[in-house]
């Protein structure tokens, strides 16, 4: 059975490989892949990544962003694996949203 984000072999449009630029937090979820996956620390592994994408209902998967879903899996492996707690992660992110930054 497919799952909704196997697209593998399916019609679809044209792909385009044009280089875009990057909004600032897209690079910041790039960076804290590196530095979460870097074999020093190892907090993070692709396998790991790809996992908690996959696991995404359809309509969270359709409806968020590439970056977005790196972003939910990097959270949950973190989590998973005790590094951060949920309420250490609401706890930043509501000071976050006092602060202004996202």
């Amino acid at each position: 059975m497919r799952s909704h984000h196997d697209l593998g072999g399916l019609p679809a449009e044209r792909v385009e490989r044009d280089e875009h630029d990057y909004a600032q937090w897209e690079q910041r979820v790039d960076a804290l892949m590196v530095l979460l996956s870097h074999k020093d620390r190892q907090l993070l592994r692709v396998d790991e990544l790809r996992r908690n994408i996959e696991a995404l209902g359809a309509e969270a998967y359709d409806r968020m962003s590439y970056y977005e879903r790196w972003m939910h899996a990097i959270v949950q492996v973190l989590i998973q694996r005790g590094a951060i707690t949920i309420d250490e992660l609401g706890r930043k992110m509501a000071e976050g949203v006092q602060d202004g930054n996202r």
